[in-house]
């Protein structure tokens, strides 16, 4: 009985959180969808393939079924996963996401909790391991990267909310207020800069 309730609630949260990740690209132009944010050149659709890739992965080889499509070998990983080629669509990479979904609930429906696993690129002993902590695994990446895209979709036109029903229209006002009174507390915490007495360090 707890197991049940224990797949349904973390299947349910997967859920909810593969369409708040994809929603972040509603709106969004082609270049703003693929081009890097911040330094290290995380982008949103880049984000989107990354997740749809690992949730293919985990979902299918880790319990001995193929993927639903062919993927890299993982030994053969070189981050290309974290941004969209330019001969790859928009669409394309979606629909992948959107697949994967289809194969990972398929798999999730048809196996149990205890439903042994391997994970080759995990290190021993956590290698062999089971779907609870597969679903743990992916949920775990699935938000994580979510809140990536909800920062970086804020940076680009200041939309932010989890899912359509949670948005508000933008209160620019409100907005700038409520920053000036967080920057107002954190100067504030700040210790003050040192005085200068003028005199050279070398001063006897």
């Amino acid at each position: 009985m707890i197991d049940e309730f224990a797949k349904d609630t973390l299947h349910r949260r997967l859920r909810r959180d593969r369409e708040a990740l994809l929603w972040k690209l509603d709106g969004v132009s082609e270049y703003d969808a693929r081009r890097p944010l911040t330094a290290t050149g995380t982008n949103l659709l880049g984000l989107v393939k990354h997740v749809a890739t690992v949730e293919a992965r985990y979902f299918g080889e880790v319990f001995g079924r193929p993927p639903p499509e062919p993927l890299s070998r993982w030994q053969d990983y070189d981050g290309s996963d974290l941004w969209a080629a330019e001969d790859e669509t928009r669409n394309q990479i979606t629909g992948f996401y959107r697949r994967t979904w289809e194969h990972a609930d398929a798999t999730i429906d048809a196996l149990p909790l205890e439903a042994p696993g391997h994970v080759p690129w995990w290190p021993e002993p956590y290698s062999d391991t089971n779907l609870f902590a597969v679903m743990v695994h992916i949920l775990g990446e699935t938000v994580r990267h979510a809140g990536h895209a909800d920062i970086l979709r804020e940076g680009l036109d200041g939309r932010t909310g989890l899912r359509p029903e949670h948005e508000r229209p933008i209160d620019e006002e409100a907005r700038a207020a409520y920053r000036a009174k967080i920057e107002q507390a954190a100067r504030s915490a700040a210790p003050p800069p040192p005085v200068n007495s003028g005199r050279r360090q070398d001063t006897p």
